[in-house]
């Protein structure tokens, strides 16, 4: 998840996030690890609308510095939740329509590598509530907003985590990864 320093992640009404620092050349290649690591995206339908489709098109230019990454989005499993959309007219795609945390805990079950959300942040947040996130990975920009939404509001309990590691980039923005404390 994306964030500034003041614990945002999106603003305006298309959750925009302008403030986003990309290095591409370090943070890129970290995304990229860490999407190998995993062999199922989930992703809520607000964000899989434009989502999905950006990446099918950015695939089809190899001269595209996001290329790689986009290879990777499109061909792995992706799940969006959704109560609205009848059918996925995406590749690789599937629909769940059921109780959130019963689909999650069976994609849980799974044998394979791990999953990764790629939000939006609505989606996270309900993950965030149902307590089913194990692993955080957050790159904080050096931006403050102000306002706007926040990933982690509200909490039902409070979440503990433990640090595992963080990583700085040399446009500013830091990754912090963390684990559930157990």
């Amino acid at each position: 998840m994306q964030i500034t320093l003041d614990g945002f992640n999106s603003t305006g009404p298309n959750d925009e996030q302008k403030w986003v620092t990309w290095d591409l050349e370090g943070i890129k290649q970290y995304v990229i690890d860490l999407l190998d690591s995993s062999d199922t995206i989930i992703i809520g339908r607000k964000l899989a609308v434009d989502y999905i489709p950006y990446w099918e098109e950015t695939v089809k230019n190899s001269n595209d510095p996001m290329y790689e990454f986009a290879t990777r989005i499109v061909n792995a499993r992706k799940v969006v939740f959704t109560k609205t959309i009848e059918r996925s007219i995406w590749n690789k795609t599937e629909l769940s329509k059921g109780d959130l945390a019963d689909e999650i805990n069976e994609l849980k079950k799974q044998n394979g590598k791990d999953i990764i959300v790629y939000g939006g942040d609505s989606f996270v947040s309900s993950l965030i509530q149902h307590d089913l996130i194990d692993e955080y990975y957050v790159l904080a920009n050096p931006a403050a907003l102000g306002n706007g939404q926040q990933t982690f509001n509200p909490l039902k309990n409070e979440l503990e985590l433990k640090l595992v590691g963080c990583k700085p980039f040399a446009c500013g923005a830091v990754l912090v990864y963390y684990t559930r404390r157990q």
